[in-house]
């Protein structure tokens, strides 16, 4: 795959704030975030799929290629993944306008994988493509993020602002360098008895600069 390796590190050396790796992501990393999904999960969106690392592990762990969107911003991606994955649907777009594009049905997606270098965006650019994610999500349906830090690269008070909760799902540590992959949910906020049922609210009243 040393063609893989050139095209990351010349993507990187172009716009290493979007890329944020000089090389595709390892098999023991593709492995931990693709682990909780298969056949059942649906439609599954992938954001930043560059050359397809995760991605054929996702098509290996029995998702149909027709269930299959990748949404790449990198043109330099788009013929590879064209090629390698004729049964999928390549689109080059900004993550953040998958749930205004009209391309995905409402609450349709069961699960969105992210190699979007979130750490590197500003607070305002996660928050506009987490809203735009789980605005294509079906209740249920998870986020999932890898991270080369040792903490959630979705800080807290963006959770909180989008009513989201991150858990740690593993460490790939024979990733090269380890990373983390963390599943981001809808968090159900217990309200009083008097107020009824236990609700899931999507926002929390946060101004952008309190973060």
């Amino acid at each position: 795959m040393s063609h893989d390796l050139l095209s990351f590190f010349l993507a990187w050396l172009a716009a290493p704030g979007r890329v944020g790796a000089i090389a595709p992501s390892g098999d023991a990393l593709a492995e931990l975030i693709t682990r909780e999904i298969g056949s059942a999960t649906g439609p599954v969106v992938e954001l930043g799929p560059g050359t397809g690392t995760f991605t054929y592990k996702l098509l290996n762990r029995g998702v149909r290629p027709a269930d299959l969107s990748l949404v790449e911003y990198g043109s330099e991606f788009i013929k590879t993944l064209q090629l390698r994955f004729p049964g999928a649907r390549v689109l080059w777009m900004d993550a953040a306008r998958i749930g205004s594009s009209g391309l995905f049905a409402a609450k349709d997606v069961g699960a969105v994988v992210s190699g979007l270098p979130l750490l590197n965006m500003s607070p305002r650019k996660v928050i506009a493509i987490l809203d735009s994610a789980f605005s294509v999500l079906r209740e249920g349906g998870a986020f999932y993020q890898f991270t080369y830090g040792v903490r959630c690269p979705v800080r807290r008070p963006i959770l909180d602002r989008l009513g989201l909760k991150a858990t740690l799902v593993d460490r790939a540590m024979l990733n090269v360098p380890p990373a983390a992959v963390y599943r981001l949910t809808r968090r159900a906020i217990r309200l009083p008895r008097a107020m009824g049922k236990s609700r899931a609210l999507p926002y929390l009243d946060q101004p952008l600069e309190a973060m």
